[in-house]
């Protein structure tokens, strides 16, 4: 469904991508891991736009997305939540969610995709007046992955949905990806909590330094070679 391929891109003069492919599968949740540094988030900026790709090529469905500007990515069926929620803070729960589904095509659906959105998140319906700004990290977090799913998106792009959430919440998000990825949504999930990623994920790439290290089925990966390769022992 994505293929990156052969990939470099960076911030001005400095490169940090280097040569980086992979392959994320139609229905499959694929993770990414790698240490702080190691080109994830750059990485999926240049997929959404975000940056220029220097060299190599990125492509949804067989057509390329290069040169696609990220505000059109909702035209393809393709979202990215962001790290650190990003969250509309002086707009309610409700009124982020319905930004959610802001391309045309999509807002005939808001009402409907409103009520999925409550029932996968209950906290939110509850909260749905409320401010953005007022909520707690977890709720934030969910706030985030309800509007990317607000449009229906055939790929989700999560970037480190846990970072800075207590254990509990942890347990419900990766709960919630496991129902996303059984409902058969196509996700590439950045993340740096190793065996939560591997558990829930199909695929696993491991980046170090700006390329792909290792490339494997999630039943085949082992967390001790993994560890190993994550701290460069």
């Amino acid at each position: 469904m994505l293929e990156v391929s052969n990939v470099r891109a960076g911030y001005g003069a400095i490169n940090v991508l280097w040569d980086v492919s992979l392959t994320v599968a139609r229905g499959q949740l694929t993770t990414i891991i790698g240490p702080n540094g190691a080109g994830k988030t750059t990485l999926l900026r240049a997929i959404m736009g975000l940056l220029p790709v220097s060299q190599g090529e990125v492509k949804l469905n067989g057509k390329t997305l290069s040169g696609t500007p990220t505000w059109k990515m909702a035209d393809v069926s393709l979202a990215m939540i962001p790290e650190g929620r990003m969250t509309f803070r002086d707009m309610s729960v409700e009124e982020n969610l319905i930004m959610g589904a802001f391309p045309k095509q999509h807002r005939a659906r808001v009402q409907e995709n409103l009520e999925k959105s409550y029932q996968m998140f209950p906290r939110l319906s509850e909260r749905r007046r409320q401010l953005a700004g007022s909520l707690s990290g977890g709720e934030a977090q969910m706030l985030a992955m309800a509007r990317g799913l607000m449009a229906d998106p055939q790929l989700l792009i999560i970037d480190e949905p846990s970072l800075g959430l207590a254990p509990v919440l942890v347990n419900e998000l990766f709960e919630i990806l496991a129902r996303l990825k059984e409902g058969g949504r196509t996700i590439v999930l950045v993340e740096q909590n190793t065996h939560r990623a591997v558990a829930v994920a199909d695929h696993v790439y491991l980046m170090q330094s700006g390329k792909v290290v290792l490339s494997q089925p999630a039943n085949e990966v082992s967390l001790d070679h993994l560890h190993d390769l994550y701290f460069a022992r």
